[in-house]
């Protein structure tokens, strides 16, 4: 039976939404992935708020986080790092995702500044119907997770 590469990783680049770093942590637990936090996060990291948010997940997370984006890139500098945007014509479908690749998502309101995409390995989109902005980013992150996991699963 397939099981999933834990070598995949996600990274949230400066959250903004303690909600959404605590959905991040449900999601990567339930995947036995790291997550990886690039700081400074636009709220106050209270571990007790944290807690609530990832609810009972907590005890499974794997979490890293990062003084801010260079520290990111030399903790990361041997992977490759995929960046979810809404700026980009690629999309995920159509990309050919590999073990030990970090997917890299921008902060809620903002996305990533463009040192980042000018930075990153790739940028992938999820395509939409037109007139919608963009999906909550979790939701992105777990559709785009699900096909990077989907190709690079290792069979036993």
């Amino acid at each position: 039976m397939p099981t999933i590469n834990p070598d995949i990783r996600l990274a949230l680049y400066q959250p903004e939404i303690p909600q959404n770093t605590g959905a991040a942590m449900r999601l990567t637990a339930c995947l036995g992935l790291t997550l990886d936090i690039i700081e400074p996060c636009g709220f106050p990291w209270d571990d007790t708020k944290i807690r609530r948010s990832a609810m009972d997940y907590i005890e499974y997370v794997t979490l890293q986080k990062h003084k801010g984006w260079d520290d990111f890139r030399a903790a990361h500098k041997d992977r490759r790092v995929i960046l979810l945007t809404t700026k980009s014509d690629q999309s995920y479908l159509d990309f050919a995702f590999r073990p030990g690749d970090t997917l890299l998502a921008g902060q809620e309101s903002a996305g990533a500044p463009p040192h980042v995409h000018e930075t990153v390995d790739a940028r992938i989109t999820i395509k939409m119907a037109s007139g919608p902005r963009s999906l909550n980013v979790i939701n992105a992150c777990a559709m785009i997770l699900g096909e990077a996991l989907r190709q690079t699963r290792i069979c036993e």
